[in-house]
């Protein structure tokens, strides 16, 4: 089959990475993670991914701590994340590069955006660490900002549920799931898709974002091939 899209991003929540032990990594789980992404590559799609931290530290949820350096610590486990998808891509053959937008050439390449779209159009898959590289931005923000830089078609947002809902799904039988919204409406219904600045960012440089469950990690494949696995915000 022919894949929908020729540049996407994915986003990956860092909790995605830990599996069932909801904490840290579970290495069997990314490299789950990583053999779907690999069979996107094979389809000659280029990928960029930006992951969330939580796994190992969230910084709104840091107390009395000063937002700033929270979200600093927030940044540098993005990049704990992004190493161990670049491993794990790695072993299965995949090409990868890692940009942070914070420097630490030791072991990344600095966010250059020339640099990344060469990278994306020789095959390579593109991970960008350490989110903006600014406090009180979120890396949902991240990931529409970088999708706006290397024009991706497309943000695929992999979650721990299967779409967007009117209402929590797991605290309400009768939640009713969304096949098709618009920014429009995430922003003045206030649906917890992604932060306002992300939907705006998405909304303002016509980026649809497709939300989905990780659960199966091929349904990031079929995502790209089309399919209909979440909800898709235009």
């Amino acid at each position: 089959m022919e894949p929908k899209y020729k540049r996407i991003m994915i986003k990956l929540s860092g909790e995605a990475l830990a599996g069932e032990q909801k904490t840290g990594l579970d290495f069997d789980t990314v490299t789950k993670i990583c053999e779907s992404i690999k069979k996107i590559v094979d389809l000659g799609v280029e990928v960029s991914i930006v992951n969330g931290g939580g796994n190992f530290w969230r910084g709104r949820s840091s107390g009395d701590m000063d937002r700033t350096r929270a979200d600093h610590m927030g940044m540098l486990a993005t990049v704990i994340n992004s190493l161990a998808i670049a491993d794990g891509l790695e072993q299965l053959g995949v090409p990868v590069r890692v940009q942070t937008a914070i420097a630490m050439q030791q072991i990344a390449e600095p966010y250059i955006r020339n640099k990344a779209n060469r990278h994306l159009e020789k095959g390579r898959v593109v991970i960008f660490g350490c989110g903006t590289g600014n406090p009180f931005f979120s890396t949902d923000t991240a990931a529409a900002l970088r999708a706006a830089e290397i024009d991706a078609e497309i943000v695929l947002k992999a979650t721990n549920v299967d779409g967007v809902y009117d209402k929590d799904p797991n605290k309400f039988d009768d939640a009713k799931r969304y096949d098709e919204l618009n920014m429009i409406d995430v922003l003045s219904k206030g649906l917890q898709v992604v932060d306002s600045t992300a939907a705006s960012l998405c909304k303002d440089n016509n980026i649809p974002l497709l939300v989905f469950s990780l659960k199966d990690p091929d349904n990031m494949v079929k995502a790209v091939l089309g399919e209909n696995v979440g909800t898709i915000v235009k």
